[in-house]
């Protein structure tokens, strides 16, 4: 087999391990508060807790994990949280109270894989195929949304919450298959642009620059959890069975991601990230306010589109716009704590999200989250617009301080860091006026001819 198609079979069986997982997370989401009513003890604060534990135990554990795989090789780790996360979904599925969900939904957070498959990307990827197969796992788990939410409601429909939690974890017994016969296993490469190092992490966590970026992603996730505290509940109050949320859920996702591409274009090409971004905050900020007195199933079809169409443009800008301010040398610490965010953010907009319905009722849940949208982008507004950079890895065996300072003179060239631990280049350009080959001509090198550019 030739090494691209070694390396495209890699990224596809990444690609869908990811998806897989988060497929089976996701798909409680549209039917736990419904079918969820039938287990003992269930109320809506304990059923919304159940929806968003799993991102309290990721959150904790996905760094952790990242380490680990650098020690013991990705795939056992790989392995081992698809075991977890099976363990989890039996456990949930085979529950009548709604604190053996709680639990099989906390064991599958533990199964925290994700950054040792971003780890295995990198080993198994050429670095300048590496950000196409990034990109390939971002759509995955776009994708893998998308489908829960339809899949979810016509599973329930069949076989309740256990047939959900069954299916994740035969899902999850595949992806073992998958990863132990279809996926090689390579030597692991060290990249700091695709991997959490600690010190770093720590470093990023005293960046004021992420910080508005890492409380957007936790804002939005604990809005994409908690509006499913309320919102499987109205369509069924406004005459749609549950069964058939299904259809009311895929046009609304195809039409939100049809609004959604012009903008992102806008974004990236006539760089106006900041605009998208505080254009996406708006529109769901708006959404929430009207659903606050939605009454008909019109309305939640239209404040729905909304919704996910504004969800959208910021689940898509706000991860390119920390690559493009992240330090060299920084992306993947930084990646880390923006993902850790992202999880406890969920955990949060379950737990609030259903005590807040139960205690204080529909309005207040979401006119308390549309004020929080609000508040955010009032802060985006105080930080400045993204420069338009990408990070560029060079390999490169030793390398002088004229050297590295000539590197950073080149036409482009806005940050530079040499680790001779990795024996690599990272450097903060600018795509239209960086020259590569000028670059490889200054560090004489050998080897790789090509960087990595994302």
């Amino acid at each position: 087999m030739t090494p691209e198609k070694t390396e495209q079979r890699a990224v596809v069986s990444l690609a869908s391990l990811y998806a897989l997982r988060m497929l089976g997370l996701f798909m409680v989401l549209p039917v736990m508060m419904l079918d969820g009513q039938r287990l003992e003890g269930a109320s809506p604060q304990l059923l919304g807790f159940a929806m968003g534990v799993y991102g309290l135990t990721q959150a904790l554990l996905q760094i952790p994990a990242g380490t680990l795989s650098d020690r013991i090789g990705r795939k056992p780790v790989i392995i081992g949280g698809l075991l977890i996360f099976a363990a989890g979904s039996i456990i949930a599925a085979v529950s009548d109270s709604v604190y053996g969900v709680i639990l099989g939904r906390a064991l599958q957070g533990c199964g925290a894989i994700a950054s040792a498959i971003m780890a295995l990307v990198t080993d198994l990827t050429r670095e300048e195929h590496r950000m196409k197969a990034m990109a390939s796992i971002g759509a995955s788990i776009g994708l893998s949304f998308s489908v829960a939410l339809i899949l979810g409601p016509w599973l329930a429909s069949m076989g309740g919450l256990s047939l959900i939690f069954g299916l994740t974890a035969v899902l999850a017994i595949g992806g073992v298959l998958v990863t132990v016969w279809v996926i090689p296993t390579p030597p692991p490469v060290s990249h700091r642009d695709a991997t959490a190092v600690l010190p770093e992490v720590l470093a990023q966590l005293r960046n004021t620059a992420m910080w508005p970026l890492n409380l957007g992603i936790f804002l939005l996730h604990a809005l994409m959890v908690a509006i499913f505290v309320a919102i499987p509940g109205q369509l069924s109050a406004s005459g749609l069975i549950a069964e058939h949320h299904s259809w009311l859920y895929l046009p609304v996702l195809i039409v939100a991601f049809i609004l959604m591409v012009p903008l992102i274009i806008i974004a990236e090409k006539k760089r106006r990230m900041k605009g998208v971004v505080l254009t996406g905050a708006l529109i769901i900020a708006l959404s929430l306010f009207l659903m606050s007195g939605a009454s008909q199933l019109w309305h939640w079809v239209v404040l729905l589109l909304l919704y996910f169409w504004g969800f959208n443009l910021m689940e898509a800008s706000l991860p390119s716009w920390l690559s493009k301010i992240a330090p060299a040398g920084s992306k993947g610490s930084a990646m880390g704590v923006y993902s850790t965010m992202q999880f406890l953010g969920a955990f949060a907009g379950g737990s609030v999200g259903g005590w807040l319905l139960q205690d204080y009722g529909l309005s207040i849940l979401f006119v308390g989250l549309g004020a929080l949208v609000v508040l955010w982008a009032l802060l985006i507004t105080r930080s400045g617009a993204p420069q338009h950079l990408t990070s560029v890895r060079l390999p490169a065996d030793r390398i002088s301080d004229d050297q590295l300072s000539a590197l950073s003179s080149l036409p482009g060239v806005a940050e530079s860091l040499y680790l001779q631990s990795e024996q690599a280049i990272y450097l903060k350009v600018s795509a239209d006026s960086f020259d590569r080959e000028s670059a490889l001509k200054i560090i004489d090198s050998t080897g790789e001819k090509h960087g990595s550019q994302r």
